[in-house]
């Protein structure tokens, strides 16, 4: 998101929430949870871009694209640092994504397994043995 921000002209402003479809591991519940939701009242007024590190089965952002429009945003927009068409669930295609890639476990650059590896400053494979219960 930081990185981000510095090639937006445009004045924008932030705002924050946390939705996951994840428990631990690597596989999505299927269930989408809001943790952190937006407090604007203002929602009407705006043109929100949701910004997200990584698509895999799409069920999150198409939950809260339609989520955003039932609030009553003017538009909204999805961006993505890292997209997996091949792991889609749902008819969900983002609007803007950084780069496509292949159904692998990544970790690194906010990308977390387990609360582990988010601080990395690049991306990277996680190995398999790591998450693979024997």
């Amino acid at each position: 998101m930081g990185d981000l921000m510095k090639k937006i002209q445009s004045p924008v402003e932030i705002d924050f929430m946390k939705v996951s479809s994840y428990g631990s591991g690597t596989a999505s519940s299927g269930n989408i949870n809001i943790h952190l939701d937006l407090q604007r009242k203002d929602i009407g007024d705006c043109n929100v871009v949701v910004v997200e590190d990584i698509v895999d089965s799409g069920r999150t952002l198409s939950y809260l694209t339609e989520y955003l429009k039932l609030k009553g945003a003017k538009s909204v927009r999805t961006c993505t640092l890292l997209d997996k068409p091949s792991r889609r669930e749902v008819d969900f295609t983002p609007d803007y994504v950084g780069r496509e890639i292949p159904d692998e476990f990544v970790v690194g650059y906010g990308l977390d397994y387990d609360e582990k590896y988010r601080a990395l400053p690049y991306v990277g494979i996680l190995k398999p043995e790591v998450y693979q219960k024997n």
